[in-house]
């Protein structure tokens, strides 16, 4: 019972962060009806940004709660820039075209990025230390002294994805901006006639996915401290299938996928086999989509002749 809870801390945790990736791919899909497969990559980034910023302001001795804020308002506008760059190079020239030559865009952007990385930052795995330690014993079973423990870190990235996605929720559902996403996405071109700046309007929705994605790269590296510039391609992979699962263009439902990956993932590495944990996600996906094809939240697409 303690082992089991013990991966479920850690499966939210996971799931926690794949959410985060998954709202950013089911932000762009609602509003321009596209997956934006460089994504993943945009995480990488935020990662790696996140440890230069880790190392630099740790060096100054200033405390830690200070260093987590600037780093992470630091990489979110980096990385923000980096989102705003990819959708006017990579996207806004190709939006007329059919949906295949955005997708293999896409595509060669999430090549382009990880090769720049690497050359960049080198092949070499890179870890930092942590910081922050400590947590809180949950329980301990009385037979082998096994501590059930939630760490101050797995409690920070729950804090911060539930404010963030309760922030953006609101954004959406409340703001002009959430109205302008939602009118650019049932019909970009009678949204111009409305006066909506549909092209700003896609360039803050890439921003936004990219300032969440920033975030999750932000929280792996103070869980567990280390990252390459191929993070992104699996992280990426697993974040779309959780916001797939979910139902695309639903963000509790990216949310909720999020967190079924990571549990799935958490609970087969600890009973069965660890070398197939990538490919249970798949297989649940694929059974999933099998029963429910628009996913738990989606709605199936109708469209008007």
């Amino acid at each position: 019972m303690e082992y089991l809870l013990q991966q479920l801390i850690n499966g939210v945790t996971l799931g926690a962060i794949y959410g985060l990736i998954a709202l950013g791919y089911t932000m762009v899909y609602g509003v321009l009806g596209m997956i934006n497969f460089a994504h993943g990559e945009i995480y990488m980034i935020g990662a790696f940004l996140s440890l230069m910023g880790f190392a630099l302001l740790g060096a100054l001795g200033l405390p830690v709660a200070v260093v987590i804020l600037l780093v992470l308002l630091a990489a979110m506008i980096i990385t923000g820039a980096w989102g705003w760059s990819l959708e006017r190079l990579a996207y806004r020239p190709l939006r007329g075209s059919p949906r295949l030559v955005p997708l293999i865009s896409a595509i060669g952007m999430s090549i382009f990025l990880q090769n720049l990385v690497q050359l960049l930052q080198g092949a070499r795995v890179k870890t930092m230390p942590p910081m922050i330690n400590g947590g809180v014993e949950v329980m301990q079973r009385a037979s082998d002294g096994f501590t059930v423990t939630i760490s101050y870190t797995q409690i920070l990235l729950w804090v911060v994805t539930v404010v963030l996605v309760s922030i953006f929720a609101y954004l959406i559902q409340n703001t002009s901006l959430g109205r302008a996403q939602r009118a650019v996405s049932q019909d970009a071109v009678m949204a111009e006639y409305l006066g909506i700046n549909s092209n700003r309007t896609i360039s803050i929705t890439f921003i936004i996915a990219a300032m969440l994605a920033a975030v999750a790269g932000c929280m792996v590296m103070l869980y567990y401290g280390v990252v390459d510039f191929y993070i992104g391609f699996l992280a990426g992979m697993k974040a779309f299938t959780a916001a797939v699962l979910g139902g695309i263009g639903s963000l509790p439902g990216a949310l909720l996928g999020g967190l079924l990956i990571g549990l799935i993932e958490s609970l087969w590495s600890a009973y069965f086999s660890i070398e197939y944990k990538d490919v249970v996600a798949f297989i649940v996906l694929f059974l999933v989509l099998l029963i429910k094809p628009s996913g738990f939240f989606g709605r199936p697409s109708v469209e008007k002749v």
